[in-house]
């Protein structure tokens, strides 16, 4: 038992120091390349929330740090996972597809950075998902009809993107949504 927690959370690990690795330019407050190392535990790092059941990451908020970079598809290991901010930063490139094995998701929030690529397709794999706000990005393409399959969404925001199409009818099923 001790040997799988540990392991686990080292992938929690891994993943997370592989996104420290992807910030290219210097970390304006200096918060990741001073906290986020091997020399402290992970729950202490700044931003990331643990589960007290587990000890694993649940939850990871770097929202308004500043951050440039790309999103790298090891956070897609991040199983427990239950809540992602990464909000008003420069992230830029596409949402990697790995996410969609993060199905615990209940918010997910990453307004105002320079994401691109086609609206993601797979987004419909986030049964608990309650919150999705991806404004002020680059998203391209249609909202897939299968966005309806998110039945617990409450808030949806994908203003200031260059989405095409009609909004499919099938979003307006959500009974959640508001």
């Amino acid at each position: 038992s001790i040997a799988i927690s540990a392991t686990n959370i080292t992938t929690d690990q891994f993943a997370l120091l592989s996104l420290r690795s992807r910030i290219t330019t210097t970390d304006p407050h200096h918060i990741l390349a001073k906290n986020w190392s091997t020399g402290s535990f992970i729950c202490e790092w700044i931003g990331v929330t643990c589960g007290s059941r587990h000890r694993r990451v649940i939850g990871l908020n770097i929202s308004n740090m500043g951050l440039t970079g790309i999103i790298p598809p090891q956070l897609g290991n991040l199983s427990f996972l239950v809540s992602l901010d990464m909000s008003t930063n420069n992230f830029h490139g596409e949402v990697p597809h790995e996410f969609a094995g993060l199905h615990r998701l209940r918010v997910l929030n990453l307004d105002v950075n320079n994401l691109e690529g086609y609206f993601p397709p797979w987004i419909d794999s986030f049964h608990e998902l309650q919150y999705l706000t991806l404004r002020n990005n680059s998203f391209t393409g249609p909202i897939l009809p299968s966005i309806s399959n998110m039945s617990k969404l409450v808030t949806l925001r994908l203003s200031n993107n260059t989405l095409q199409g009609n909004i499919p009818k099938e979003l307006f099923n959500i009974s959640s949504l508001e």
